[in-house]
């Protein structure tokens, strides 16, 4: 891609939908290793699979590259919405947008705020103690217990509603971001767009459920 390509509209459209990808298809993954708690084999399943995660060249590598592609979805997203209000005439105020899309849609950049502060919470509960403090001893299997710190984290009440409700920002975001990535990258015609939004709604609807679940079962001891 050329500098002036990147720089355009659809150069920025086109940065944010491949982002985006990038970024859903990490939540795939993250979503999968930290499913392995219904194992609910005291968490040496989710260890082993933590460990993994943790100790592979590939995933750490990955990690670089999931920070930058996350900065620079936000900051595209920033500007595209800076360039939005720009482009709008002074009459556009009184245009009503409930008749031509949803709210959802309309929100993207709350409902990514509050994304954005979601996730600084969950690295400092987990990544950063993974990687940097140091995590409570090891389990049975001699791998990291970062279950313990799970289970430490979602003893508390109001972390299990602020989970609960980021999951729902979470599904927002991705009932028109999924789509929309799609479409800024070309892919979203008239023969797919059915399909790829049938998936959208589906995804959308299914990683948040399968997340808002973690700490709802843990906090409940239904998971031990």
């Amino acid at each position: 891609m050329s500098q002036g390509f990147l720089k355009s509209s659809i150069g920025k459209k086109v940065v944010m939908g491949l982002t985006g990808l990038f970024l859903i298809s990490f939540l795939v993954v993250h979503c999968f290793i930290n499913s392995l708690i219904f194992f609910n084999d005291g968490g040496l399943t989710f260890n082993t699979g933590a460990a993994f995660m943790a100790h592979n060249w590939l995933i750490r590598a990955g990690e670089l590259v999931l920070f930058a592609g996350l900065i620079l979805h936000i900051i595209q997203a920033l500007i595209l919405t800076l360039e939005n209000r720009k482009a709008r005439p002074i009459g556009y105020a009184k245009f009503n947008g409930a008749a031509n899309s949803s709210w959802y849609s309309r929100s993207m950049g709350l409902l990514g705020t509050l994304l954005l502060i979601f996730l600084i919470i969950h690295l400092t509960h987990f990544w950063v103690k993974s990687r940097f403090t140091g995590l409570p001893g090891e389990d049975a299997n001699g791998n990291e217990n970062l279950y313990a710190v799970m289970q430490e984290t979602f003893k508390m009440l109001w972390v299990v509603v602020l989970y609960v409700l980021s999951m729902f920002s979470l599904a927002y975001h991705l009932l028109h971001g999924f789509q929309s990535a799609f479409q800024s990258l070309g892919l979203n015609n008239k023969t797919c767009a059915p399909i790829i939004k049938k998936i959208g709604v589906a995804f959308s609807i299914i990683i948040p459920f399968i997340f808002a679940l973690m700490p709802i079962l843990m906090y409940a001891g239904v998971i031990k």
